[in-house]
């Protein structure tokens, strides 16, 4: 693939920024047929798909950004010389033509755009058919940066095919596919991996989990169970499910306190058995489905654990893998949970919203990745290139 040079790359984005700007009533009234044809007024898939004022100044700072890191491609990894005087360096390189196929979601063709071009990568942005008018103007708005800078604008290319086509499409790429990320939920997730004949990489579902630990301070529990329920329900970092430990101080006022901040916030409560004995109000969760489940919405879980390695199990046999939180005033409990819980973030007394490329310090991502092959976690820039050795010899042969 051809390398484009950093200054040029650079040039692209300072033009899609300026773009985006002049444009931003075009896209706003382009979004505003996607909203009215979507049917609905509320709920995750609809905050996800609004864009406006704010989000276009959201889409300018997430292309800023990323034209200010530095170029990924090209970095040295490591370098050797043998005592065969063989030079090996090992450098990041590019992927080649990455798809991307996501929901709802228009500022994702700006966000996994800027960071594949930037990268080096081609990339095809197979986006949801509710967004269709919002991410046919945002393309409109990258084809026109890229034209300005002299080069093709099949760097950047929006696909608009049903679920047929796209099956086809992963089957029989007609085109050299080097990488999928599907952002959704578990059909979609299988969907891709059924039928794609390269390497994929899962950005997988929240369901986060939180544990009060028997030395939790309960205001913080509260503070942070609060922040990561309510603050954005559409997001995969979103917390779903609560683990009270039975042996905390209190535990049976502490559960009503709970209950009281999460019923005064209108958020739906489910409890396990063992919860039921106290909040004897609240509905039993209807099965053990319902663990697994990301909610996406203003309902969560509220269980019982006998202890950390209780709640450690529970966490690792049903969450997505995504974000895990304890809360304990213990160091070493803290260290032994973050440890031993399978998840790309952990935390101790801060909530699961932090899992977010911006908010971790990696700016713009393409996906949080619940994989472990290549990245876990916010795929920003630095981790959207793979590597190339480089290795110079003088006729040397294996003998």
């Amino acid at each position: 693939m051809k390398l484009i040079e950093t200054i040029t790359k650079n040039n692209v984005l300072k033009s899609m920024m300026n773009i985006l700007d002049e444009k931003r009533e075009a896209i706003i009234n382009a979004n505003q047929k996607d909203l009215k044809a979507f049917g609905e007024s509320e709920g995750a898939m609809y905050d996800r798909l609004i864009l406006n004022d704010k989000k276009v100044d959201g889409m300018i700072q997430s292309v800023k950004e990323v034209m200010e890191q530095e170029d990924p491609v090209g970095q040295t990894i490591s370098h050797l010389v043998l005592e065969t005087g063989l030079d090996i360096t090992n450098k990041t390189a590019p992927f080649g033509t990455i798809m991307i196929i996501y929901e709802s979601r228009p500022d994702v063709t700006i966000e996994a755009a800027v960071l594949a071009f930037k990268a080096n990568s081609k990339i095809l942005l197979k986006g949801g058919k509710e967004a269709f008018h919002s991410n046919k103007i945002l393309e409109e708005c990258w084809h026109e940066a890229l034209k300005e800078n002299g080069l093709e604008t099949d760097w950047i290319r929006l696909l608009n095919m049903n679920r047929s086509e796209t099956q086809e499409f992963l089957k029989n790429p007609p085109e050299k596919l080097d990488l999928i990320v599907p952002r959704g939920g578990e059909k979609l997730i299988g969907f891709v991996k059924e039928n794609a004949t390269c390497a994929v990489l899962i950005s997988g579902r929240g369901n986060n989990f939180l544990y009060v630990s028997k030395n939790a301070d309960f205001d913080i529990a509260k503070k942070v169970i609060l922040n990561a329920k309510i603050e954005k329900i559409s997001g995969c970092n979103a917390l779903d499910k609560v683990l009270v430990d039975k042996n905390i101080s209190d535990y049976e006022n502490k559960l009503k306190d709970l209950q009281n901040m999460l019923k005064e916030h209108k958020v739906e409560i489910l409890v396990d058995d063992e919860v039921k004995k106290v909040l004897k109000d609240e509905s039993l969760i209807p099965g053990e489905d319902t663990w697994r489940e990301e909610f996406l919405a203003m309902k969560i879980v509220v269980g019982a654990a006998e202890g950390l390695d209780e709640a450690m199990d529970r966490i690792n046999q049903y969450s997505g893998g995504h974000s895990a939180v304890i809360i304990t005033k213990e160091k070493d409990e803290a260290s032994k949970f973050m440890e031993q819980v399978d998840c790309a973030a952990v935390y101790q007394n801060a909530s699961t919203r932090f899992t977010d490329g911006g908010q971790m310090g990696v700016g713009a991502e393409l996906a949080i990745s619940t994989d472990k092959l290549h990245h876990r976690g916010p795929l920003g820039l630095k981790q959207l290139v793979t590597n190339k050795y480089y290795v110079f010899g003088e006729g040397h042969i294996r003998e």
